[in-house]
This record gives structure tokens, sequence and C-alpha cells, in this order.
């Protein structure tokens, strides 16, 4: 059976690739779309040709090709990116040839909130790409930072992405939890990409060039989670000139360097926790025990004389939290990512490029109970992945792309359980997989990404040869009104032991599946339009529905060593989201609205779990008031989450000092009857947020002020009940925030 499977996929390929037929005396053109002040790559720019009304979007190297040109002629060639002053070239292309041309950009006096769309709408028009959402560096600066600009939190704000509170930037995507969700780091898995409670990502935005983020619908190219892909580019560095930066927040101060070297750059970077005073805003009035830094360092190196074409780049990154409470009646946490990885991009002479990737990412986790009543966990996560992808054009705009992928995953959880029970987990697999899709561009009104990843080997002993396929789907049915549509098959073999329960989840443990539960997986169901009336207002409406089978539930009531610690479970999730966007000189306006339901079952138990938010809304409008100046203002509602109720109190014997004789009548503590899972409502949430910003462009200096306010009318948004007393927690209250940075 295994057999015929892949005999029919080969010739799925070779029908394929059998169908084009190259064009005669067409030329190409090709180059590199970059900064010129700093040579960083411009991702996501336009390329355009109003002669033939063709044009291409840079990727996230700053790549740009354009295949199918009638050769022979000059055409003239518009290249724009948003804040930057666009160029216009003559540019003569050859028959039957590849013109290699690198355009730099000058930043202009365009700020944020000016948008450029020249060719925009003929680049992406028949592009099949629903449930993506595209982010640069310079839009975090337009969302009102919680202490600093952080990109999760932008994520956050993005319909069908919900959270559970102020505290925590981990979210959960269009009804998924949040372990189904995978960031890569240059295109390296980071396991526990989240600072300080949560509150923050691992990863410090002044080191990020862009990001694509997918909601669902992911392309063949991804895998090995269920419900949603961020991918994070870095920048290398400046290239032209040294630089620095100093940036300094109520909560973190960090530094920043880069610079040439022959042949390249470097870019270095670090920020550490100087004071967190700030952060009993977030936590009651608490003021929190801990620590963290990060590290990231880049080298990239391009010499023609050494391979024409390539570009190498060598990245680290570390991270490190602390709790340490000085009550040892308290318990302690600590975990570290380290990630080290090499990669080759590489442009051939043809129209065709390769990226080739080895990485190694490790997390440590750890929870020590001191004499608390907190239960010990250990976590250690080792992960050797290598990957090898092509890219291929054809001259009527169809393209391929194909790779391999190899990976080694250990992972190991000691924990002990509610009732005592001690458990290690210690697994250890290796996957093998390939992809390959099919991108239909050839037709002016219809295009398509089809594809599949071929798993033939899993982590799991479980995990046998299984194909994924995906199918992305748009047509255009006026120039101003698009359908788009997506289906898929999803496969996640690994999973995190955490009680749905917690409030506060400081690191959730990854295990690879136990063998005595099947492999997770899930169908995506996506359709919507997009509308298009005027060139700066976009409408766009996505519904959903995603089911999922044999995803994981921790078992709460193992007694015995020989019980399972995970239970099978199934998920199932479904809603409709709109967005409207208005991007013009010199306001821009965002809004959205999401209608979901999010359900889970287990042991045939139905309910519903804590992300579950029926209604949310987000609301954003940003000026650019001109000489620097920029304002932002946020509004955010959301339905109550849901939450276990309490039914009652019974007092509970706590056994200790047996020497004090009256310790037998002062030692019951009340101990609380919950009733069935998640069956309250908390109250809705809304809070607005406002920030304003100013650059000074000094002879040899620049500097950026931000300051924020988050929940300008001190909303009082319920985060959790004591469970103990019956105390109330809120979220954040007003809360007021600065940031300067400082640029040589």
């Amino acid at each position: 059976m295994k057999l015929k499977k892949i005999k029919l996929l080969f010739l799925l390929l070779s029908l394929v690739l059998t169908s084009n037929i190259p064009a005669q005396n067409t030329g190409k053109l090709r180059g590199f779309l970059t900064d010129k002040r700093t040579g960083e790559a411009l991702a996501f720019g336009n390329v355009f040709i109003k002669e033939i009304d063709r044009g291409a979007s840079t990727n996230t190297e700053g790549l740009y090709f354009i295949t199918g040109i009638p050769g022979g002629k000059e055409y003239k060639v518009t290249f724009s990116y948003v804040g930057y002053k666009t160029k216009v070239l003559k540019i003569f292309i050859a028959k039957n040839k590849i013109t290699q041309v690198n355009v730099a950009l000058e930043q202009g006096s365009i700020e944020l909130g000016t948008v450029e769309k020249i060719g925009k709408k003929t680049v992406e028009k028949n592009e099949a790409n629903i449930g993506l959402q595209r982010i640069t560096a310079k839009q975090l600066e337009s969302i009102p930072q919680s202490v600093e600009p952080d990109i999760f939190r932008s994520i956050q704000t993005m319909p069908g992405v919900r959270y559970t509170g102020d505290i925590s930037a981990r979210y959960y995507v269009r009804g998924g939890a949040s372990n189904q969700n995978l960031v890569l780091l240059n295109g390296t898995p980071i396991y526990n990409p989240f600072h300080a409670f949560g509150m923050f990502s691992v990863i410090d935005p002044e080191i990020m060039n862009s990001a694509e983020f997918y909601k669902g619908g992911f392309p063949a190219q991804y895998g090995g989670r269920l419900s949603s892909i961020l991918r994070i580019q870095t920048k290398d560095g400046n290239s032209n000139k040294y630089g620095a930066k100093a940036i300094a927040s109520f909560l973190t101060a960090k530094a920043l360097l880069e610079g040439p070297i022959p042949h390249g750059s470097f870019i270095f970077s670090g920020r550490r926790t100087y004071s967190t005073r700030v952060l009993k805003k977030f936590l009651n009035g608490n003021q929190p025990p801990f620590e963290f830094y990060d590290i990231f360092g880049k080298l990239t190196y391009r010499n023609p004389g050494f391979i024409p074409g390539a570009k190498f780049s060598f990245q680290g990154f570390s991270s490190l939290d602390r709790l340490l409470n000085d009550n040892p009646l308290k318990e302690d946490f600590k975990w570290v990512n380290n990630l080290f990885a090499f990669n080759w991009f590489q442009v051939y002479s043809g129209p065709l490029y390769s990226q080739f990737t080895i990485s190694y990412s490790q997390f440590l986790g750890e929870l020590i109970p001191n004499f608390s009543k907190a239960r010990p966990k250990k976590n250690k996560v080792d992960d050797i992945s290598l990957k090898m992808d092509f890219h291929y054009l054809f001259d009527n705009k169809n393209e391929i792309e194909f790779g391999v992928q190899f990976q080694s995953l250990h992972t190991i959880l000691k924990m002990e359980n509610q009732f005592g029970i001690n458990t290690k987990i210690d697994n250890s697999g290796a996957y093998i997989g390939t992809f390959f899709k099919y991108k239909f561009l050839q037709y002016e009104n219809f295009g398509a990404d089809v594809g599949f990843r071929a798993d033939l080997k899993g982590l799991m002993d479980a995990g046998d040869f299984f194909i994924e396929p995906r199918v992305n789907l748009t047509y255009n049915v006026f120039p101003w009104f698009k359908l788009k549509g997506s289906w898929g098959v999803y496969q996640q073999e690994i999973t995190t032991v955490s009680e749905e329960s917690e409030v506060i989840s400081l690191f959730e443990p990854y295990i690879i599946i136990p063998d005595y539960l099947p492999v997770s997986r899930a169908i995506h169901y996506i359709a919507g339009f997009e509308i298009q009336p005027l060139v700066p207002l976009t409408i766009t409406t996505e519904a959903y529905y995603k089911k999922m089978n044999n995803i994981t539930a921790v078992n709460d009531n193992k007694k015995f060593l020989e019980d399972k610690d995970l239970l099978r479970a199934q998920g199932e999730a479904y809603g409709v989201e709109f967005s409207l966007n208005y991007l013009t000189r010199p306001v821009t306006f965002t809004a959205s609205y999401s209608l979901a339901w999010a359900y889970k079952e287990v042991n045939n138990w139905l309910y519903l779990p804590r992300f579950d938010a029926r209604h949310t809304i987000n609301l954003s409008l940003g000026l650019n008031l001109g000489k620097g100046w920029r304002a932002n203002a946020m509004w955010i509602f959301g339905s109550g989450l849901p939450y276990t109720q309490i039914i009652g109190y019974y007092d509970k014997l706590a056994l200790g000092d047996f020497h004090n004789q009256w310790y037998i009548y002062d030692s019951y503590l009340p101990y609380a009857i919950l009733g069935d899972r998640n069956l309250g409502r908390l109250p809705d949430y809304h809070r607005l947020d406002l920030s304003l910003a100013k650059k000074f462009d000094f002879k040899f200096v620049k500097v950026d002020l931000d300051f924020s306010i988050l929940n300008v009318y001190n909303r009082k948004n319920i985060f959790y009940f004591q469970r103990d007393t019956g105390e109330i927690v809120n979220m954040l209250p007003f809360f007021p925030s600065a940031t300067i940075k400082v640029e040589l």
C-alpha cells in the first residue's frame, strides 16, 4: 500500500513538471531589495513592470524574481516599500537570460502610517495566502506598548487569536491549545519562547526584520503543529557601517551592536532585567522575585569569489529565566533556551534558489518546590534538525517547491502528580519527511497552492507513513473582489503536560507523545472573501472549521504508578472573522471582529477550554502627526472566559506537627469543592490603550521616545478568583509606560 502511494505521488509530480513548456524569447528579472543605509533585506516589498502588468513581492531574504518577460526590450520597473522612497529604473531585459538588478531604497520622510500601494494589487491578486498575516519590524511600533514592544503582543490583536490574561503573552489560535503553535527563529524551533511568567517573548523586537504568521491552512513546507506557524526572520546587521543602540524601559536594559565584516556583517544584542517593580502592576501589587536575560548573535557571509549567489549565516541564541523566592515555603522556577544554527541560502544561475539549515535547539525547565505544596517538575528537550528546500520558478509564473527534513528529538520529563505519584517520561525519536507543493499562478484571475507532506518516519513508534495533503485556492471574481479557500491535514507528535486549571503557567514541559496514544491530527476547512473597493480600503472575511483528533489531556485521576499520565482527547473549533483595514496618509485604521466556539472532549466528557471566547473586537487607530510625531490608540473587547466554579468548601485535616498538643485543633484548612469544569463565565473584558511617540534625528545620534498608557479608563478586568480565600485578582490596571532608544 505504501509503495502504491509513493508511485502515485511521483506520477503526479511528473505530470506537473511536463505540463510546463519553456517560453521562447522571454527573459527574467531578479535581484535583492535592500535598505540603502543598512543593507538589510526589505521583506515583502514590491517590484512592478507596468508595461506588461506583472510584478513580484520580495521574500524574507529580500529576493524578487519575475519570469516570462518578453525579451529584447527596455522596461520601466518600479521598486517600492512602505516608508521608503520609490525608485523607477529603466532595465533592458535580454532574451533567454536572467537580468540581475539589486536595488537599495532610501528611507524617506514617509513615516509609519503612510502606505504606498504601487503595484500591490497586481502583485498579490492571485496569491493563495488565506490565513496569512505579514508583520514588519516597523509595524510593531504602532501598537501601544505593554512595558516594551513585543511580537507576541502584536499577534494577540489579530482576529482568531486569543489570550487568557494581561499577564501572559501565550496565545491560542482558532480553538487550538498553545502547544499547537510553532515558533521558528530563522527556521529553528524555540520550545518555550516566553519571559517573565509568559508576559513577553524571548525574541527582542530590535533583532527582528520580518515575520509571517499563519493562523491556519499553512502550506506544505510547514509541519509538526496543528494550529499555527510563526516564522520570524532576524536582521543580518548593518553591512555598510558600524552602529550601536541602547534602549531602556521600566523593566529592561538592552544593547545592540552591528556592523560590516569582510564580505558580510554581524549583529549582537543582549537584554536583561534591572528592576521588576513595574510588574507589580501585573501581579496584584506583589513584587515578582525573578530575573531574565536573552542574548542573540549572528554572522552573515557573502563572497561571490567563494560561491557566487551564496549567503551563509551563523546564529546563536540563549535565554534564561529565574524566579527565586526568599521564602522557603514558596517554590522556585528556572528555565533556559539555547539555540545554534547554520543557514545556507543559495541563488543559482537559473530560476532556482535553495535553503539549507542545520540547527540545535534545547530547552531546560525546572520547578523546585522547596517546602511549598507545589509538585516538582523537570523537563529537558534536545532537538537536532536538518532541512533542505528548493524553489523553482517557471516562465509561465508557476512555481514549484520541495524539500526534505530530518529531525532527532529527545525529551525527558520528571514530575509528581497531586497524589504523590512520581513519573519519568523519557522518549527519543527520529523524523524523516519530505514535502512538495506547486503554485499555479499563470492564470490572471486564479491561483492555487497545492501540495503535501509525506511523513516517512515519525517521532513516535506509532508514527507510520502518512500523507498530509494541503490545498489553498483564490479566485478573482472581479478586480476588487476575490474568493479564497483552504483545506489541509496536519499532524503533531509532541505535546505538553500541563494542567488546564493552572491560571499562570510559567513553562509547559514538552514530551514526545507516548506510544500508548495515537498521533494527534487535525483537519482545517477555511473559506472567505476579500473586497477592495478603494485602494486604501480592504475588507476581509474568513470562516473556519477545525476538527482535532487524538489530542492529549492530563490524567488528573492518576493514583497508581501504572496509570497513564495522558489521556486521549478530541477537539473542535469553528467561527467567523471579519477585518477592515484603511491605510492612507496620514491615518491608519484597522478593525476586526471574531465570533468563535471551541470544545474539548475527554472520556466522553465535553467541556469548554479556558481560552474559549465567543466575541472578540479589536479597534486600532494610528495618526502620523508629522515632524517625527506618531499617535496610536487601541480598544480591545473580549467575551468572558470560562472558569471552574466553586460549589462549596470542606475542612481538610492537615497532618504535620504532632509534638504540638494543640496542633490537632488548629490544623483544619478550608478546601474548595469544584463544580464541572469551566461551566462559569467571567465578566466581559475590555480596555483602551494610547501611545505617543517622537523621533529625533540629530547629526550623530537618533533618539526615539515612546510613552504609552494601558487601560486608560482603569477597567477592573477579572483575572481569576483565589480558591482558598475567594479574593478577586484583577488584570492590569491603569498603567503608564515609557521607552527610550538611542541609536548611533
